[in-house]
């Protein structure tokens, strides 16, 4: 029987694709406030200029491509049982080959209802925009499938289940500062070899039963003994 390898990945995961995060320097973030752009007073006050924010990333996603760290991790379904659990709102992961993907912040590939039932039913977006006509089943204008600040995260009881199932825990690129996400490390069992891998992991205060590997994802895992 295989092992249960997780994969926890953040957003310096996706950086290594060119993506930048919303704390990068000169990035897409700095020229917005999150207020403005990525929370539901700002769908309410200006769903116009959210979709527009929203567009610009999502075709700044699908020029890109995935990175070495994201090939290895879709070549290890042929050794363990792996699921990724990512903060990334990207579809890299999946662009990579990994077969078993939760987004906990949602997935920019996708739209849901803006109405009372938006976890019914997604909507693919074929190309890189979302308009102002385009409307769910029920009449209400379609809205990014991302998790904005201030809202619930859906799928977190499904990836701290999938966490308390694993036998290995691997995170890559992500500070551990984005609540209530970052908690999701203490669900991983006694039994669990643990592993943060990050450029700045000395920086970060994590359980002391996890291995620290300073490096970036594409340096890192082509070299990682996970056996």
């Amino acid at each position: 029987m295989k092992k249960k390898l997780v994969v926890f990945s953040g957003a310096g995961m996706s950086a290594e694709s060119g993506i930048s995060t919303f704390r990068d320097s000169g990035g897409l973030w700095e020229k917005y406030n999150i207020e403005d752009v990525a929370t539901p007073q700002a769908w309410k006050k200006d769903p116009n200029l959210v979709t527009d924010f929203y567009n610009i990333r999502r075709k700044q996603i699908m020029d890109a491509l995935p990175n070495e760290a994201h090939c290895q991790i879709a070549s290890w379904e042929e050794f363990f049982e792996v699921t990724v659990v990512t903060q990334n709102i990207d579809d890299l992961h999946e662009r990579a080959g990994s077969s078993n993907v939760l987004h906990l912040h949602g997935n920019i590939r996708l739209a849901k209802s803006s109405g009372p039932n938006q976890e019914k039913r997604f909507y693919p977006i074929s190309n890189w925009e979302l308009t102002a006509d385009d409307l769910c089943e029920e009449g209400y204008p379609l809205r990014p499938h991302v998790v904005w600040f201030g809202e619930e995260v859906p799928a977190f009881g499904h990836a701290a289940e999938i966490i308390r199932e694993s036998d290995l825990l691997l995170v890559i690129g992500t500070s551990l500062q984005v609540y209530p996400a970052a908690g999701l490390i203490h669900e991983a069992p006694a039994t669990c070899r643990k592993i943060i891998v990050d450029p700045k992991v000395e920086e970060y205060l994590v359980p002391k039963e996890f291995e620290k590997i300073q490096g970036s994802a594409a340096e890192v895992l082509k070299q990682i003994d996970l056996y």
